[in-house]
């Protein structure tokens, strides 16, 4: 059977400036200067080395693999001063066999490069391309007769299930290096038997199958495919399978298991403060914890391929994924093999997670687009090889705000949505309702979707005058109220998605009060604060019981009467200043008080049996802090 070791620790890394240092995986040189602002992170290619024994095997009857989950953008891997293999694209696995080139020591040297090019995606985003092995490497020990670890990177195991009225057929495909009989098993979540099966291609069959349900009853049963030989199993692959249709309808919005599912949820980049693009599971783990609190049912997994841990939870917690490759922002027509290799390995890598319903084809590629025709024939070429490789998923793209509902783009995929910052960018929040409406009325049959929308909002800003641009938090906020509201006045949207939800770095950004970082999340970049924003959100979405007092952090009042906004998901919020009850109302999710101040005042919202509390004073003058500084930096964004 397959034996798995990790290459994590005792790494020399030579970076930027030639010095050799220690390091341990994951690791990105970029966790500082990508964070930092002023568009000057080094882009260039950099050297890992590290020196490992060979692992204890059967020369005569096993292989020896190497796997990398994450090498950002291109890596040439050598074992031993001979090349073993290389790889173009950050985001997704790839392995090499390197049984041949195996010694008692080995050295294995890995160089990495993010440098500028045309033909490797992603070149221009808002967000930092971190530079780096930013997740695991392994040696996989296996039989020579093994499932297959030679394609696309992916478990050499693709499950397919088919959906009746009270029953479900599986078909299970393996992919064999060598010879053997594949045996094919499907246990229930209780780890019974729920039917078997024989060979590289076959079905599965089940009577009343418990299916994934999204986050109410995301019920996964686990395929277990084994390659025997002489009756004795010498491989073993383990999947979980999630039983499941969807549909998406132009005029009522999305269906889950033949059932309106409306979806409402968060897109997400997987980058930390001080950390950048390598995490830890642990921090996977912290941020599936807020998203499911926030109430969500729904993650845009933006701009590439995510971690495979983080599909998993997705699955395991019945969050319906967009999953994208980072074909975005400006067409390289030198790039588009680099396109449909992503692709090929994002699809071939994910096609088993049930929480993934479509794939996406592309970001605001029309932003800095020169050849129009060739870019039009490179989503053509993606869009057909999605339906040619998975024909049971939607595919999508996420428009530009000044790409037109009239652009040729827009029309290609099964589904689109668009990037749309009105209220923000542009002054107007109406105007959202206004340009839904016109590409329904003109489009009532092309399924719509907002991919991105949001407002810069940062917790130490504050006014209680919020205007669009001030990057204050009682901005943000009123952003996201008005947008909820046009969201329930628009139901058949097929699916939102939140800009963003956590706070991420953009190293050629300089909008607001911190260069280098976009402060549309919901949270901030080190998971530490939660916007009010953030509660606005649970207040529409979660079913968790819980009230929250607004602008906590705006302390310090000039009026001598205040309005006090409480966010909560109950029916009823009472709230009390100095102990003495001031005002109860009755409503849904936003409630507005107003509360004299002469001095400090202590307060404290009930709903049911949920409190918040927070205080306020009165000063004479306007606290300096809470109000942007504006730089003389000339870069409002990154384009």
């Amino acid at each position: 059977m397959r034996s798995i070791a990790k290459l994590m620790k005792d790494w020399q890394f030579t970076g930027p400036n030639g010095v050799t240092t220690a390091v341990e995986l994951p690791h990105t040189w970029n966790a500082r200067d990508g964070q930092d602002g002023g568009n000057d992170y080094w882009r260039g290619c950099c050297t890992y080395c590290t020196r490992f024994a060979a692992p204890v095997y059967d020369p005569a009857q096993q292989q020896v693999w190497l796997q990398f989950e994450g090498v950002n953008a291109s890596a040439a891997v050598l074992l031993n001063g001979q090349q073993l293999c290389t790889h173009d694209g950050g985001y997704s696995t790839f392995r090499a066999e390197v049984t041949e080139l195996l010694q008692a020591e080995n050295q294995l040297t890995v160089r990495v490069d993010n440098s500028v090019n045309d033909r490797v995606y992603p070149q221009k985003a808002d967000f930092t391309f971190y530079g780096g092995i930013y997740r695991d490497v392994s040696l996989l020990v296996v039989n020579k007769n093994h499932i297959a670890l030679g394609h696309f990177g992916d478990t050499g195991v693709k499950i397919t299930p088919a959906l009746q009225e009270n029953s479900a057929d599986i078909r299970v495909e393996t992919l064999v290096e060598g010879s053997g009989t594949v045996t094919v098993e499907l246990l229930d979540a209780e780890g019974r038997t729920a039917a078997k099966g024989e060979g590289e291609n076959t079905f599965l069959h089940l009577d009343a199958p418990h299916l994934w349900n999204g986050v109410k009853d995301p019920y996964l049963y686990t395929c277990v495919v084994r390659l025997l030989q002489d009756g004795k199993p010498v491989d073993e692959v383990t999947t979980k399978v999630g039983l499941r249709s969807f549909s998406v309808d132009p005029k009522k919005g999305f269906f889950l298991n033949g059932r309106p599912y409306p979806l409402h949820g968060v897109s997400r980049h997987q980058d930390r403060k001080g950390l950048g693009n390598a995490i830890t599971r642990e921090m996977h783990d912290e941020d599936m914890a807020l998203i499911r609190e926030l109430g969500a049912n729904t993650v845009r997994l933006a701009h590439y391929q995510h971690d495979q841990y983080f599909y998993d939870l997705c699955d395991q917690y019945g969050m319906v994924v967009w999953a994208e490759i980072p074909y975005i922002s400006e067409h390289l027509p030198n790039g588009r093999e680099n396109t449909i290799s992503q692709m090929k390995e994002l699809i071939h890598q994910n096609y088993n997670h049930p929480s993934i319903v479509c794939w996406g084809v592309s970001n605001e590629i029309t932003i800095s687009t020169k050849d129009k025709a060739d870019m039009l024939d490179n989503h053509r070429v993606l869009n057909e090889l999605c339906h040619k490789m998975d024909s049971t998923r939607l595919t999508t793209l996420a428009c530009y705000a000044m790409c037109g509902p009239f652009n040729p783009v827009a029309h290609i995929t099964d589904l689109v949505s668009w990037n749309l910052y009105l209220g923000w960018y542009v002054p107007g929040l109406f105007l959202n309702d206004l340009w839904i409406d016109f590409f329904h009325l003109v489009y009532p049959n092309r399924p719509l979707g907002f991919s991105e929308y949001g407002a810069e909002g940062m917790p130490n800003l504050h006014s209680a005058h919020p205007r669009r641009g001030d990057h204050t938090e009682e901005y943000q906020a009123k952003y996201h109220e008005y947008m909820l509201k046009c969201f329930d006045r628009h139901p058949w949207l097929w699916a939102t998605h939140v800009w963003n939800m956590f706070d991420f770095a953009a190293d050629a950004r300089d909008q607001g009060g911190e260069p280098g970082m976009n402060h549309k999340g919901l949270v901030t970049f080190d998971r530490k604060t939660k916007k009010d924003s953030f509660y606005l959100y649970k207040a529409w979405w979660s079913e968790e019981n819980f009230v929250h007092i607004c602008s906590k952090r705006f302390t310090d009042r000039t009026e001598k009467e205040i309005e006090v906004k409480v966010y909560s998901n109950q029916n009823s919020v009472a709230l009390y200043a100095d102990g003495k009850k001031l005002a109860e109302q009755t409503g849904e999710h936003i409630f507005r008080f107003r509360v004299p101040l002469h001095g400090k005042v202590e307060l404290k919202a009930v709903a049911g049996d949920c409190i918040d509390t927070a205080s306020f004073r009165s000063v004479a003058e306007p606290n300096p802090s809470y109000k942007l500084v504006k730089t003389k930096s000339k870069s409002a964004n990154w384009v």
